[in-house]
């Protein structure tokens, strides 16, 4: 079934967290199948750092005619966030006050404010109901604070490979890339292609935190008599970075790495078991066990306090990245899920009750 292509736009001003505002919005997004008479066939899927509302292009594993989530039974919905690069409101979008593009004007965006656009969209599309939300990674962070600012609209929640609080770990690699973007001394420029081969070394960091010391023993291991420029790790960093410049901007990726340090879903509310406590949701958390970025504590302190929560791990070569290429591991552990919740069992329920809270200082 194909997918269609659309735009919603918003012309009042839309109001940010942090206190700036966008004097309006336009999200892109991608809709697969149809919505049914009894409004009860949603599948949202939130993208991750650098992904757009294309889903189907890049979680091909999981969505698509005969997969998991299939266009034939389900409505599937998925929106390119604002700040990012694939048609939605961002850095290089024209800013209606000025007539020029923002570049460096644009406003600070966080998790929440991406949230309260979908809850725009959702409503425009005429959806009441959410039957599954799935995101990893930073679009984990996008699906589980949802679940937190609307508890009664997410019938099924899935988090992948994320978190309830970005780490002091994942923002230090996160300002090491945005210091490589700051270097360039095309960054201070105001033009389309500012930064961009200081987000080339930026994501050749990111890359090193998306997989792990085993993924790269493997993937590119040294080849005999081999040194310099030849060796294999050197070209595929150079390549990774050389790949995302063709397709993505500096800006966009320097807006986007500050929304994930934004993570903190205890922000304002009583802090974050308080927070977690107050999810609603039949909640599915997925931890790789290889994840170096997002380590498997963060996905197990979850579901220690998301309510019934169950918890499954992943075992996979590609750390982090695991959640983009494990497709089959994936939808295994989501339909085993899936069957215990019609059977209404949670098989990992003596297991937290067992878990140690490594992360102590969460629970304020």
């Amino acid at each position: 079934m194909q997918a269609e292509f659309n735009h919603f736009n918003s012309s009042s001003t839309f109001a940010l967290e942090m206190g700036g505002e966008l004097p309006s919005i336009q999200l892109a997004y991608e809709t697969m199948g149809k919505l049914n008479a009894q409004k009860d066939n949603v599948v949202w899927v939130c993208h991750a750092f650098t992904g757009s509302h294309e889903v189907s292009d890049w979680w091909q594993g999981l969505v698509g005619s005969g997969k998991l989530f299939n266009p034939e039974n389900h409505f599937i919905v998925c929106c390119n966030i604002l700040g990012s690069h694939y048609g939605s409101t961002g850095p290089l979008s024209i800013n209606p006050l000025t007539g020029k593009p923002f570049y460096h004007g644009f406003p600070t965006v966080t998790i929440r404010d991406v949230v309260n656009s979908f809850e725009l969209l959702r409503k425009h599309l005429g959806i009441d109901r959410i039957k599954t939300c799935i995101g990893g990674s930073l679009g984990g962070q996008q699906a589980l604070e949802w679940s937190i600012i609307q508890p009664d609209l997410i019938e099924n929640l899935i988090l992948i490979a994320t978190n309830a609080v970005h780490s002091p770990w994942g923002i230090a690699f996160n300002e090491s890339q945005r210091m490589s973007i700051e270097v360039d001394p095309t960054w201070k420029e105001s033009q389309p292609r500012a930064g961009i081969e200081g987000m080339k070394a930026a994501r050749a960091t990111a890359l090193i935190s998306y997989r792990n010391y085993e993924t790269y023993q493997i993937t590119q291991a040294r080849q005999e008599n081999t040194t310099g420029e030849s060796l294999r790790a050197i070209s595929y960093q150079r390549y990774q970075g050389e790949k995302l410049a063709g397709r993505f901007n500096a800006y966009s990726y320097y807006i986007l790495s500050k929304m994930m340090d934004s993570q903190d879903v205890g922000r304002n509310r009583g802090g974050v078991v308080k927070a977690l406590k107050s999810v609603k949701s039949k909640t599915l958390v997925i931890g790789i066990k290889s994840d170096a970025l997002f380590p498997i504590v963060e996905q197990e302190y979850l579901a220690k306090h998301i309510p019934g929560a169950s918890f499954q791990v992943i075992d996979s070569l590609y750390g982090h990245d695991g959640f983009l290429i494990e497709s089959g591991l994936m939808t295994k552990a989501i339909r085993l899920w899936q069957k215990l919740l019609r059977l209404e069992v949670n098989p990992m329920a003596d297991f937290f009750k067992e878990l140690e809270i490594r992360h102590i200082s969460y629970a304020s």
